[in-house]
């Protein structure tokens, strides 16, 4: 890894260009030194832009890589707290795919442009940006994607759900970078059958990806402030991570 041997790191608020040439607010964390390494795109799950997310951010740049993490509801409430601004992204139905998937490729351009960059960029979400990180990856020129548990990848989104979206099935055949899939099996969105469908599908398809289930986690079992919080299931999905990385965003 290239952090620092003291771990120091820096961690700030910046601003970077999105879809449609918006500027909007991201956080920032990087590791000490000039050394050149890979970036990593956070993409918040619904509840938003909070502390335990931009936690996500600093650990990513004290295991070695450059991370940001834009703030996907800052037009619609800027400067608001993550709560806040997440029921006016809700009451709006969540952002729109085309919007995301702008605001991470300037996120990720954003990294490239960074000195100590390699060129390689991963993407990881969890919950809503589960999903939202398999769309980047199947719409964007990334090089690693991780989900963690994002619902309606495959299933069917129910009607009248708050986010107004649609599953990624047809979109998967586009999909263009490993993806590393990180589930619960106690979980019902995704349910174990609906990660069985994607599992299936993205075999079919050919694509390099790696899964595995947690027997007992349920939804959002990364969520340091949640009930679901499993300490065993995060401990071996962090090294997982780690090592997925590792592999496709060194050198």
């Amino acid at each position: 890894m290239t952090v620092s041997p003291s771990g120091s790191l820096t961690a700030t608020t910046v601003t970077l260009t999105g879809h449609g040439g918006d500027e909007i607010e991201a956080y920032l964390a990087r590791p000490e030194g000039d050394a050149r390494r890979g970036g990593v795109v956070l993409i918040h799950h619904l509840p938003g832009y909070d502390r335990p997310t931009k936690e996500m951010a600093r650990r990513f740049a004290e295991m070695g890589y450059d991370c940001v993490c834009p703030n996907l509801f800052h037009r619609e409430a800027p400067g608001a707290a993550p709560d806040d601004a997440a029921a006016v992204g809700r009451a709006n139905g969540g952002v729109p795919d085309e919007r995301l998937i702008g605001d991470a490729e300037g996120a990720a351009a954003y990294l490239r442009a960074l000195p100590t960059s390699n060129g390689k960029v991963g993407v990881i979400g969890h919950c809503s940006g589960g999903r939202q990180a398999v769309l980047v990856a199947c719409n964007s020129d990334v090089d690693a994607a991780v989900d963690c548990y994002g619902a309606f990848v495959t299933g069917t989104v129910p009607e009248g759900f708050v986010l107004r979206i649609t599953n990624l099935v047809d979109q998967l055949p586009r999909l263009g970078a490993p993806l590393l899939g990180l589930f619960g099996g106690a979980d019902s969105h995704p349910s174990p059958a609906e990660v069985a469908e994607l599992e299936r599908i993205l075999t079919e398809l050919g694509k390099d990806f790696e899964f595995h289930s947690y027997g007992g986690a349920g939804h959002g079992f990364f969520a340091v402030d949640r009930p679901n919080y499993n300490v065993p299931a995060v401990q071996d999905g962090w090294e997982r991570i780690e090592h997925f990385f590792g592999t496709h965003l060194e050198g």
